[in-house]
């Protein structure tokens, strides 16, 4: 190789003693005689050459990688979603790109932006807070996006969401059931998507257990073990007999930081978290928390991204009634990956009989579907002397 640079098609031709031509079928997999395709997979193995996937996306538009964007990449939820989208989207052949945000909005952008240079044929992105100028990038983005969180109304993009309101709601009323009154709330930043739901959650639940809200037994702060820990002690002036978090590592900063006070759990003060990680079962005592599918997610999240990308009607999402009410997309096995956001009923022919020459056309994008992950309570010590019960 002239100058010690990286091997060519040339190069590995005059290795393998073959043509230019039969390199390039072998590399491309357009098939050759069996001789010359061992010849040829010798020298390149010999020459260390590495397929470069950027060239091969300018050439044929497929880069066989998808990026998944994740706002922090020490939680245990996300190490979760990881193996499952790993697992669906390995299977069709394609590599996982992970890319870690935390959670600042800017970088979100700039990760949905780079769509456009084609290193990436689509992204699955989780992002805590929804801004303006998060749904003008979804709407313009260059290739498929599925976001694993709640949209608004009207976004073109799939997504696979947590009935988190629903979840808080489950935790709350446990610990009523189980006899506490003064349930304090320790909750993340209330200006993200999982604040707003867990917070409105943890109020209805109130109401319907005919407790009050106090603020005081409300601490709001960043989602970690530390946070979790320094907030459960600005609230214990207030007097909880209970302590819900809106994640578990929230639950695990507060159970030591009750611990080291102490204080018995659940005894004094029963602890339940949300997500249901791994963190839940392996802290002490075990801590009751709120499963949100978590696995499910991602893997429903690959499904659609995949379908988007090889299904029916490939492509980005059509914007709302640009395709009128289409029922759900198929995944890469024919099973059903989702449901439209919204039902919108076909348009009137506005294309001076265009329509009647639809099958000459590619299929229409489906709408954006949104699939939708139901909570279950996993109850354990740290409410009750129980050992993974689940209950609905």
């Amino acid at each position: 190789m002239p100058n010690g640079g990286q091997p060519t098609i040339v190069s590995i031709a005059e290795r393998a003693g073959v043509s230019i031509a039969s390199v390039s079928r072998v590399l491309n997999g357009q098939g050759a005689r069996r001789d010359t395709t061992e010849r040829v997979r010798r020298a390149a193995a010999e020459l260390g050459y590495v397929p470069n996937a950027v060239a091969r996306s300018l050439k044929g538009g497929r880069t066989r990688q998808l990026t998944f964007a994740i706002p922090d990449i020490g939680n245990p939820v996300y190490v979760a979603m990881v193996r499952a989208i790993q697992e669906v989207t390995k299977a069709a052949g394609y590599r996982l790109l992970l890319h870690s945000t935390d959670a600042v909005a800017e970088d979100e952008l700039a990760v949905l932006r780079s769509l456009q240079d084609r290193t990436s044929d689509g992204l699955i992105l989780v992002p805590i807070r929804i801004t303006e100028a998060h749904i003008a990038a979804l709407g313009e983005a260059a290739g498929p996006v599925v976001v694993i969180g709640s949209l608004p109304d009207g976004v073109p993009v799939d997504s696979v969401r947590a009935d988190s309101v629903a979840g808080a709601a489950l935790a709350v009323r446990h610990l009523h059931a189980i006899g506490r009154r003064r349930i304090a709330f320790v909750n993340g930043p209330s200006d993200t998507v999982p604040g707003r739901n867990r917070e409105l959650g943890y109020r209805r639940a109130l109401a319907e257990c005919g407790l009050p809200y106090d603020p005081e037994l409300v601490a709001h702060t960043e989602f970690g073990v530390d946070a979790g820990a320094r907030a459960v002690e600005r609230l214990l002036p207030a007097r909880p007999d209970a302590v819900f978090c809106a994640n578990d590592q929230l639950a695990l900063g507060a159970s030591h930081a009750l611990l080291a006070r102490g204080l018995r759990i659940p005894d004094d003060l029963a602890v339940a978290g949300m997500d249901d990680s791994e963190l839940a079962q392996v802290g002490w005592p075990p801590l009751t928390s709120v499963d949100l599918g978590s696995s499910e997610r991602g893997r429903r999240a690959a499904e659609l991204l995949l379908d988007r990308l090889e299904g029916p009607g490939s492509g980005p999402a059509a914007g709302p009634g640009a395709w009128g009410a289409a029922g759900p997309g198929a995944g890469p096995g024919g099973s059903p990956v989702g449901e439209p956001r919204s039902s919108v009923a076909a348009p009137a022919d506005r294309t001076g009989g265009e329509a009647a020459h639809a099958g000459s056309r590619s299929p229409a994008p489906a709408p954006p579907r949104t699939s939708t992950a139901h909570p279950r309570l996993v109850v354990r010590a740290s409410t009750a002397p129980a050992t993974d019960t689940p209950t609905r």
